[in-house]
């Protein structure tokens, strides 16, 4: 358990005072100027939709102010990143709902409402796979879409776990001291059985190009897949 406090407490700070805009564009790649956009999650208008781990909630505050969503719910377990996501689009309520709140704590709570899950380099990176993509799974109805992205190696270069085992990596206490937080990086295959093991299909990881090469560029690993429907007369006798 982190007994440090909240070690997201200054990500995405500097630019939450500088930058208070919906962005006009969604990448999914880590430095966010290639591969595709949003129409990987599928056709959104109507839809229920949700991101884990939504930081600052950008990305959620373009898909509800773009894409016509029936609601884009964000939820992130750091205190400062809900306050800082709520300060930032609290106007966009209804459409646009913050939650503070455990990734899996919350799908775990809403069985069988989402269309529609993503998380960009969020709690599916930072989260145990085994609790939570189950727990996705199950909040989404039968049919519905997984999509993810996160990092194809270590930002040190190390490469990708071949089983489902974290790593610890550097982190901040609010009052800047150093810590570590766990963050799970993973190779295709591990990811791909993963997501069969909990529950999904039609599983497709690829990794998309950058734009450009910068001193934050790092492959990633977008990944998609579709909860898988319940068989012909489940449930009963």
């Amino acid at each position: 358990m982190n007994t440090t406090g909240d070690l997201w407490h200054h990500y995405g700070r500097v630019r939450a005072t500088t930058d208070r805009t919906v962005p006009k564009t969604f990448r999914w790649t880590w430095n966010q100027d290639g591969g595709p956009g949003p129409e990987v999650l599928g056709p959104l208008t109507g839809r229920c939709v949700g991101e884990l781990g939504a930081g600052t909630a950008r990305h959620a505050a373009h898909l509800a102010v773009h894409h016509r969503p029936a609601r884009v719910v964000a939820v992130d377990a750091s205190p400062a990143q809900y306050a800082m996501a709520t300060g930032l689009y609290g106007h966009l309520a209804p459409r646009l709902c913050t939650v503070l709140s455990d990734a899996v704590a919350h799908l775990h709570a809403m069985t069988h409402t989402y269309d529609v899950l993503y998380s960009v380099f969020g709690a599916v990176d930072f989260t145990e796979p085994r609790k939570l993509l189950p727990a996705a799974a199950a909040a989404l109805r039968p049919g519905g879409r997984l999509v993810f992205s996160t990092r194809a190696h270590y930002p040190s270069g190390e490469h990708a776990r071949d089983d489902v085992v974290p790593a610890d990596i550097p982190a901040r206490t609010p009052e800047g001291g150093a810590a570590t937080m766990r963050r799970w990086v993973l190779k295709e295959h591990v990811w791909t059985r993963a997501l069969e093991e909990a529950g999904f299909t039609e599983i497709t990881i690829i990794t998309p190009a950058a734009a450009g090469r910068g001193p934050r560029t790092a492959e990633t690993l977008l990944a998609s897949a579709v909860r898988r429907p319940r068989p012909p007369n489940s449930g009963r006798r």
